[in-house]
């Protein structure tokens, strides 16, 4: 039996390599695990915007994700873009006739300039089907919007989506703040019936392609590592608030996270 845990991420790639399946499987090493990937979509992108999208048939999706659960003994999953009824179908599927577990589902449904990346059905779809599976759900704020389709701007409404999102059935639910003002960086983690804030500093910095994607990963990571909900979730804050702290100038554009913040600790 290999002593290093395996994760597996589900996701898009990210041409540039910050986000998507690239800036995943640089989490998952860094976190000392080994990554192994199903890839959803490929994307023509850099820093500076996303230039074109081609999704994979969802029984390729298939075949890719049964190809690595019949060999490698997955301890955790994340996934992220899914893109397709059909393949969020298949994964919740497979999810639940093999019983996996640490599941971390990033709902990635709004771009960053607010378009929708999924269709009503889709997004009905991961609701009824995908989150009831999660072990933890990380939506932001604008996904949050979609989940319970209604506004949230104040703490008060944070608080009222992370228990709404948490009826659709996910053991956790981490409510992003990242894209709220403040000094502080505010995310809401509700667990287990209670409500958790965690607070850090809030990173001045443009570069900051890649933070979801490498959050959830990180959330992943650390249960593939026997860690406990609460303490998977500050660890893995902790680890992306490194990655923007320490983030270099990569592009023309918003750059990514520096994954590697660690090597510069030496």
């Amino acid at each position: 039996m290999s002593k290093i845990n395996q994760v597996l991420t589900i996701a898009g790639s990210d041409s540039s390599g910050g986000a998507g399946i690239q800036a995943d499987i640089k989490t998952i090493t860094m976190l000392e695990n080994y990554a192994a990937s199903v890839i959803t979509a490929v994307t023509a992108q850099n820093t500076q915007g996303v230039r074109g999208v081609s999704m994979l048939d969802g029984e390729f999706v298939k075949e890719q994700l049964e190809t690595v659960l019949n060999d490698l003994d997955i301890k955790a999953i994340k996934t992220g873009m899914l893109g397709t009824s059909e393949i969020i179908e298949i994964i919740a599927s497979i999810v639940e006739d093999r019983e996996l577990e640490n599941l971390v589902v990033d709902p990635v449904m709004v771009a960053t300039s607010g378009d929708r990346l999924l269709d009503v059905e889709a997004e009905d779809l991961l609701k009824a089907r995908l989150l009831p599976l999660a072990t933890v759900v990380t939506p932001n704020i604008e996904e949050a919007k979609v989940l319970i389709d209604r506004e949230v701007s104040s703490p008060e409404d944070m608080e009222y989506a992370a228990k709404q999102i948490s009826q659709l059935g996910p053991t956790a639910v981490l409510l992003k703040g990242g894209h709220s003002t403040g000094e502080e960086a505010v995310d809401l983690l509700y667990y287990d019936k209670e409500i958790h804030y965690l607070s850090a500093a809030r990173i001045n910095t443009t570069n900051t392609h890649g933070t979801g994607c490498t959050l959830s990963a990180a959330i992943a990571s650390n249960l593939a590592n026997g860690m406990e909900v609460i303490a998977a979730v500050k660890e893995a804050k902790d680890f992306i608030t490194n990655a923007l702290r320490n983030a270099e100038q990569i592009g023309r554009g918003n750059g990514p996270v520096n994954h590697l913040w660690k090597f510069d600790q030496k």
